[in-house]
Parts: C-alpha cells; structure tokens; sequence
C-alpha cells in the first residue's frame, strides 16, 4: 500500500486495496443496529420525497463522502470514475486546466498552478480563491463537483471568476489541454545545479538523480560549487518518492515518521544510501505552496543541516492520506496519520520556518561607479595585464545584462547562498 502527502483533492498519487483489520467498537451491537435503522428510514424518506430525484446508490455515495469530509479537508469518497482518473495523474498525464486546488471558505482555493500548463499560462497563482465556473458560483457544491466541473475534453474552454487579495475580482478564460507533468526540470547556471521538482509522481526520484549525474558531468565534479533544488509551488504527492528525494542527500539518519493514532502503528523511515553529491553545499527554495512531501524534504534536511532551507513559510500540510480500493465502487480516501521531521515535530498547520527567509521581490540594480578607482588617478601604475581596464570589463558585463530574462529575485539570493557556503568551506579545509 502507498500512502500520498498532499495538499489537495486532485493530487498525484497511487495506492492498492487493502483493508485493515477489524477494529474493536465501544458501541453495542444494538445500537449499531438501531443506528443503521435510522440510516434505512432516511434514505427511504430522501428516495420517496426529495424533489429531484436520487438514488441510492447516489445517496450512500454522497453519505459516505460527507462523513469523510467532514473529518478534515483532505478525506473523501472518489466514485469510479475519479479513481480511474486519479490513477491517470500518478503517471504524469491528465487531462485539465494544471491546477492543484484544496477548499476553504466555501470557495476553491488554488495551491500551485503546474508549471507550463494552461493555467500557469493565464496567470493563476497560489492563493487565488476561484468563486464561479463558467459564471455558476460554487458556494454549495463540494471540491469533488468544482474540479469535474473543470475538467473536460482538450481544445475545450471554461470561465473562471478569480478572488485575488489586493485585486477586484476577475473573470479568466482558460483552454484546457492534456497536461503532461515532467516533475524534473533543471539546467545549469554557471557553477551550480540548478533542481526544479514539480510533483512527487513515479519516479520522481530516479528523474531527480539523473539530472544531478548530468549537471554534474556538464558543469565538472571539479567546478561544480553546489546544488538548488526548488520545492516552490510543489504540492507534494508520494510518500515513499519524497523518502527517496530525501535519501539522494543523505547518508544516513531518520527522514521522517508516520504516526497514526495507535502508537504501535508508528513508521519510521531512514536514509539508506550515500549522498549522491558528496555533501556539496545544497540550498532548498520553498514557499507558500509548498506542501506535504516537499516539506518533508525540507524538514529532514533541515534537521540534520544537510541543507540551507530558503524562501518563504510552507504550507503546513503534515497529514498522511490512504486510499483504499472498493472494488466496482471506487476508494475511500482518508487521513490515517501524521508526519514528524527527525526531530520529532510536527508541521500540521505550522508550515517549515525558513532558515533565512527570502520574499518575492524584483532585483533592482543601481549603475556601478565609472572612472572611480586607482586606475583614473594621475600618474597611476598601470595594470600589469596591460589588456582590458576594469571600466572596459565593467561595461562589457553591463551590455550582456540587457539580453538577460527577467531574474528571479529569490533563486538569485539561493545562487549566492550556494557560493557563500562553497566559500566558507573552502576556506575551512584550508
């Protein structure tokens, strides 16, 4: 059985059926029966008098989703359908808008918009609240219902009404499309590898490993200052995939532990290989979106100060979902525990705390002083390279800035992170 730490309803994720065994009940036998006579004489008033229609079926669906969600936000009753689909999603293929959405407040609310999907491309961003789908609002409907809604066939549209705090409310349209999840992104940037994970799909880990090998060989094991890996925006997704993330940066230790409400059920986790980077400096880049198995990855790596945790506050998700498999019916989905760093905290509802916290903002570069240094003073030495002046190297730099993208004013600040601890280092070990 695979557990999923997630943030939201529409995740990525796999589980098997399996039922536990049979739990003792503090309610007798009697009572169990009375009690399903009430349930029967209900259900028989909702089928007689209800002014539309219902079925039963229908009815112990929706009996048993309310009973789950109304545990916490995280548990539910998927039919067959959104079993079938949610399988779909672990392999990193669906169909949809590419949001990953939880409920508050009666609305939708977005937790990350998927890298390079339709709704990164128009604009929606963690935190908006999604109050109407194609102008039907969604107060009195369930998360379950708003994301079919969403869903649909590729090249068709659906209307969004956004709440965004700070803005009037506006209305986007969206073209959904077949959303292809590649969870690893990365690249070089000059000496230091750069790690973008996106979801904690099939996988993930083995993808994650491979691009370090390759940014590796790319930039060389004898220049190469150290690592970023990028958990902004990612949801989370596999338990046993952040507990493999994890373990490509440790050697040894507890990763994290899984408690549930029967402390002989307690799980624990553990580093079981060798740091596939030899303890090269590693900076983790996390934010509001930041949820489940990414802070799980940054909570162990944290702990035993393996890494260097930058950004903003995570999302404090810290509970376990299992799904277990009704065979014809579909799942139910439930919360089953909690998750603890190695230092025995947990993060439900708290987030992980930055070691140095790093806002969003724009990098605003004032012009260098021209003309000012020991080379513009009369009767100065000459430089003993005798080739380019530093004001000629200094605008030389200054033209090739004006090509350059817009930056990214907190993987800027993780660059120099990665360089000021490669230095401390080096200076170490002289």
């Amino acid at each position: 059985m695979r557990h999923i730490v997630y943030a939201l309803l529409i995740g990525t994720f796999l589980t098997t059926p399996v039922w536990g065994a049979e739990k003792k009940s503090d309610t007798k036998q009697e009572d169990v029966y009375l009690l399903m006579d009430l349930l029967g004489a209900a259900f028989q008033t909702i089928r007689d008098e209800a002014v539309e229609e219902i079925s039963y079926r229908q009815m112990v669906e929706k009996s048993i989703n309310g009973v789950l969600t109304s545990i916490d936000p995280h548990s539910g009753f998927l039919d067959a359908e959104e079993m079938r689909e949610m399988e779909t999603q672990t392999k990193g293929e669906f169909g949809g808008l590419g949001l990953e959405v939880g409920w508050d407040k009666d609305m939708v609310r977005v937790t990350a918009p998927i890298d390079d999907t339709p709704a990164a491309k128009a604009g929606i961003q963690t935190g908006d609240y999604i109050t109407h789908i194609d102008d039907v609002s969604v107060v009195g409907t369930s998360l379950n219902e708003a994301v079919k809604k969403m869903r649909g066939k590729a090249g068709t549209k659906v209307k969004l009404s956004v709440f965004r705090q700070g803005k009037k409310p506006f209305n986007v349209t969206i073209k959904r499309d077949i959303i292809k999840v590649n969870p690893i992104k990365f690249e070089a940037k000059e000496d230091i590898g750069y790690l973008r994970l996106t979801t904690f799909s099939d996988n993930a880990s083995g993808k994650l490993k491979e691009a370090v090998e390759k940014l590796t060989k790319e930039i060389g094991s004898e220049k190469i200052k150290g690592f970023i890996l990028d958990l902004r925006n990612n949801p989370g997704g596999l338990l046993d995939e952040a507990v493999a993330v994890t373990d490509l940066f440790l050697a040894q230790g507890e990763i994290v532990s899984t408690r549930s409400r029967n402390p002989e059920d307690t799980v624990r986790y553990s580093a079981k290989t060798q740091d596939i980077t030899n303890g090269a400096p590693l900076v983790v880049l996390i934010n509001e979106g930041s949820a489940s198995a990414s802070e799980i990855v940054a909570g162990a790596l944290q702990d035993h100060r393996r890494a260097i945790i930058a950004g903003l506050k995570s999302f404090g998700k810290g509970s376990v979902q299992t799904v277990r498999q009704i065979p014809d019916f579909g799942a139910v989905k439930i919360t089953t525990a909690r998750y603890y760093t190695p230092s025995g905290h947990s993060i439900q509802a708290k987030g992980i705390t930055p070691d140095i916290e790093i806002p969003r903002g724009k990098l605003e570069e004032y012009p260098r002083l021209t003309g000012w240094g020991e080379e513009n003073l009369d009767k100065a030495l000459e430089s003993e390279d005798g080739k380019k002046t530093p004001e000629e190297i200094l605008l030389e730099k200054e033209d090739k800035k004006e090509d350059e993208k817009p930056k990214d004013y907190q993987l800027e600040r993780a660059l120099d992170l990665v360089r000021a601890i490669w230095i401390a280092n080096q200076r170490e070990e002289k």
